[in-house]
């Protein structure tokens, strides 16, 4: 028995359309931003109720976010620790003064009241991560930002199709961004997108998506050729990429259904006890079975549970090593974050995929309470 913690989305249906768009030659673009990437960003623009941008990754589209946003070294970005990298390299890398947030370790999303605390005159861009599919309080986050006109993004990777309060996440803030890389609930192996509910930076989106140029405009018939107008780079998706992640929109509501009742399995039958717990999904949202993770009671814990799953056949990754403790960060911050070091040392990710079978579900759960109750 081997049960890997993921297994990529495929939808058959995807193999017909990369077959299609390699026969063609005239209409469909197998390069950048050709048909399939069209019919990707209309779904995606319907759901949303504003324009979507297919990119080449989620960090492309944080990269794109930070160029938007005109950071500038010295200007403050504020962000939770407890993520992957590239949702704070774009910052950085423009020169921002990174300050770190702490995360409320029963859910992994941002910290409000840390927040407050460490908010300046300073402070440029607020980016909040939807950790695990959910949220912080979106309503009260909102206000704070335009109380000191900050800059709102959402890094929603994990979250396609989660809502607050019945409104989808990737909605709230000025911009927001999306993953479609293969450890997500859909995906197009690499690739994101960047939502644009901010409609004053759409244009300026388009241009630098396509290395600094104007030619968006020209494609729409705006102007007679296209030239460098702006910074950018390369950020649009191959509609290799796109056409292989069609289908799997058009059935996203399917594949999260699937994700959530094997969510639902584990922490029915998983027997654990307090301190033991389940990241835990906030009243205020709507989960899209993104990720199914327990907190241990100590790192050393977690380490022997994983050894224990892995001599069992079976993959449980932890998630994440922090930022603010990472050996590029480390000496620059002197951050006191609990919740984000809980969660760090701590927590382990249980296998959860679409296709995950029934026995292979009963056989985590049987090898789970096994280590925790024996």
């Amino acid at each position: 028995m081997t049960i890997p913690f993921n297994r990529p989305v495929f939808v058959s249906e995807s193999l017909k359309l990369i077959r299609d768009l390699v026969k063609s030659n005239k209409q469909i673009n197998i390069a950048g931003d050709g048909y399939y990437c069209g019919l990707c960003e209309k779904l995606l623009a319907e759901k949303y109720n504003t324009p979507v941008l297919l990119t080449s990754s989620c960090t492309h589209a944080l990269e794109m976010t930070a160029i938007l946003c005109d950071i500038k070294p010295g200007d403050e970005v504020i962000t939770p620790s407890y993520t992957f990298v590239s949702t704070v390299l774009p910052f950085e890398s423009r020169g921002a003064d990174i300050h770190f947030v702490d995360i409320d370790n029963l859910t992994g999303n941002l910290d409000l009241d840390n927040l407050k605390k460490i908010i300046t005159k300073k402070t440029k861009v607020i980016i909040t991560v939807h950790y695990a599919g959910n949220s912080t309080n979106m309503d009260e986050l909102v206000k704070i930002c335009k109380k000191n006109k900050i800059i709102l993004i959402e890094d929603a990777a994990q979250a396609i199709g989660s809502k607050y309060n019945g409104k989808l996440l990737g909605t709230f803030g000025d911009l927001a961004t999306l993953s479609f890389h293969e450890t997500k609930n859909i995906t197009s192996g690499e690739g994101g997108a960047l939502i644009v509910n901010n409609k004053k930076f759409l244009d300026r989106a388009k241009i630098i998506r396509e290395k600094g140029t104007n030619r968006s405009q020209f494609k729409e018939g705006l102007v007679d050729k296209y030239s460098w107008v702006d910074t950018g780079s390369s950020y649009i998706l191959s509609d290799l990429n796109a056409a292989y992640l069609y289908p799997q929109l058009k059935i996203l509501e399917k594949i999260n259904k699937k994700r959530i009742k094997i969510v639902k399995m584990y922490k029915k039958f998983i027997k654990i006890k307090k301190p033991l717990y389940f990241i835990q999904t906030p009243k205020f949202n709507t989960f899209n079975g993104h990720l199914c993770a327990l907190v241990c009671l100590n790192n050393k814990q977690r380490q022997d549970f994983i050894s224990f799953m892995k001599d069992n056949g079976i993959t449980t990754p932890f998630h994440y090593v922090s930022l603010h403790t990472s050996p590029y960060m480390a000496e620059r911050n002197n951050n006191n974050l609990p919740g984000t070091d809980k969660l760090s040392e701590c927590l382990v990710r249980l296998p959860l995929f679409y296709k995950l079978t029934k026995n292979e579900v009963k056989d985590v759960i049987y090898y789970v309470n096994k280590f925790f109750n024996e």
